[in-house]
């Protein structure tokens, strides 16, 4: 396995460096918006720790980790009225992984509403903030 290079883009965005729509931060966890949703509050949960996946990661930084998806799950369903919540997480490329930081996607999901692609397509900046301060209000 590849080492946890510090210069993947979540690392820049939890060093300042490149902006989000945090909907929510603690002393190891942070919540933002995806820039590339695939359904409406579509949310990534990361520990501020280091791990380039689950499969290098410390026990201690997974058990903080979960509680915050969690909690982001619980929010952004209720926020947006929807019928589930679709948790997922991916580990190397294989597999679907394309950001090397440790991270979980929480997406509400509404029956029989499929997944939009996980596109280049990035969402409008306003439309991301409106449904970050609709996450923060229910959480």
């Amino acid at each position: 396995m590849s080492a946890y290079d510090t210069n993947n883009i979540f690392a820049k965005i939890l060093r300042g460096e490149i902006p989000s729509h945090r909907v929510y931060e603690d002393e190891a966890t942070v919540a933002f918006m995806d820039v590339m949703p695939q359904a409406e509050g579509h949310v990534l949960v990361l520990p501020k720790a280091p791990s380039r996946n689950i499969l290098d990661a410390d026990p201690a930084t997974l058990t903080s980790l979960i509680a915050t998806v969690q909690k982001i799950a619980v929010a952004a369903k209720a926020a947006f009225d929807a019928d589930g919540v679709t948790i997922m997480q991916f580990n190397e490329a294989p597999a679907g992984q394309s950001v090397f930081h440790l991270h979980f996607h929480v997406v509400p999901r509404r029956e029989g509403v499929p997944l939009k692609p996980h596109s280049g397509k990035m969402e409008d900046g306003d439309v991301l903030a409106a449904n970050a301060e609709k996450i923060r209000r229910a959480l």
